[in-house]
């Protein structure tokens, strides 16, 4: 398992998380399997947003003895009224249930303090103007969280959200289908049965998030990596084309500040399945082919990152340099951490030998060695 840096949190988490959802409709002896399997493969974040009592106290006690071996994403405002889910912004409401998570998990303390679903404005102008984020700074004062998250699905809340100065971590969707489509407060817009014909490459307002939160160093979680399981299927791809798992979780990893994918496990044996991206061969990683191929929506013109177009003769790792060269862009003037970075590399742009053996292997056609020639200029 590989483990990175969650922002400047100061957490490394794996690469792979554990996102509860799925142990609601298992038993004790079912979870604390998974769980087992999580921990014996490294992996040591986990995801709980839900309030149903049950759930919580199986994690709880299948975590028992070892709750120093987990970073701990456990939401605030997410509630059990009369039987069911409520997300809520009432106080009082809101404290019984984090108290209530605590107890259940035998814990006195939550690693992530995720303020919960936020994917309206005049919501997230509420709690960060009002008594819920008084009462999050609260419990940050006094240890009962060590840092203060957000989650959202909305690429704008979450600009906000890195913006802020206050919000460490976000939890966010990110894949490919959900990454062509631009803010919306309503997150049923990202499991629409087709999209617009004329959408294709990342949203701009995508693509200017994980850049912000790579340079203000917000750590990125991300939820929905599979796009609810429609990834993996022609027919419901929204590209037309089926990705595999490996695909989808490289897709995430290779987003600028990504840290882990929460990924939900119903048995020992899915654990296994996405653990295997960590020894999976680069070509099983390959999501760049399938979207370039696919008969919708393809990322022309767009560098992903990807890394399809190593390897470089002279030894340039051209996608870390393109995304040094990204952030610098959004700037007026380039930051000299940027500038330390891009020369701390073993090779530069400045050593590209104009081959254009990496444009040919691009499959989004980017006009490598033109950005190599930029970052030259701009780094120099």
């Amino acid at each position: 398992m590989k483990y990175r840096e969650l922002g400047k949190t100061g957490l490394l988490v794996s690469e792979i998380g554990l996102g509860g959802e799925w142990l609601e409709r298992h038993n004790t002896e079912e979870v604390k399997k998974v769980v087992d399997r999580c921990a014996e493969l490294g992996i040591n974040i986990l995801d709980c947003w839900m309030s149903e009592p049950n759930v919580r106290s199986n994690i709880g006690l299948a975590i028992e003895g070892s709750r120093e071996k987990w970073i701990i994403q456990g939401h605030i405002g997410s509630t059990w009224q009369d039987g069911q889910y409520v997300r809520s912004r009432e106080l009082d409401k809101v404290k019984e249930a984090f108290e209530d998570m605590l107890t259940r998990f035998k814990t006195d303390y939550i690693d992530l303090g995720m303020i919960h679903f936020v994917d309206e404005k005049a919501d997230y102008e509420k709690i960060m103007g009002g008594e819920f984020i008084e009462y999050v700074r609260e419990l940050k004062a006094a240890g009962k969280i060590r840092h203060i998250g957000l989650g959202t699905h909305n690429p704008a809340i979450a600009k906000l959200a890195a913006e802020s100065g206050e919000i460490e971590m976000i939890l966010f969707s990110v894949n490919p289908a959900f990454d062509m489509l631009p803010a919306s407060e309503n997150i049923e817009t990202l499991f629409a049965e087709k999209y617009d014909e004329k959408l294709g490459g990342i949203d701009p307002e995508r693509v200017e998030l994980y850049k912000i939160c790579e340079q203000n160093g917000v750590g990125i979680t991300v939820m929905k990596g599979y796009a609810g399981g429609r990834l993996f299927k022609a027919e419901t791809s929204p590209f037309g084309v089926a990705m595999t798992p490996v695909q989808c979780l490289h897709y995430a990893l290779t987003r600028p500040a990504v840290a882990s994918v929460m990924v939900g496990f119903d048995n020992p044996e899915h654990v296994d399945a996405a653990v295997a991206y960590e020894t999976a061969a680069d070509a099983e990683k390959d999501y760049a082919s399938v979207l370039a191929n696919a008969p919708q929506h393809a990322f022309t013109g767009q560098c992903t990152y990807c890394g399809h177009c190593a390897p470089c003769p002279v030894e340039i790792d051209i996608a870390m340099v393109n995304k040094l060269l990204d952030l610098a862009k959004m700037q007026d003037e380039t930051p000299a951490s940027l500038r330390e970075h891009y020369h701390a590399l073993s090779a530069t742009a400045a050593d590209c030998i104009g081959c254009a053996g990496c444009e040919e292997r691009c499959p989004f056609n980017v006009k490598v060695v033109d950005r190599m020639q930029e970052a030259a200029e701009l780094f120099a």
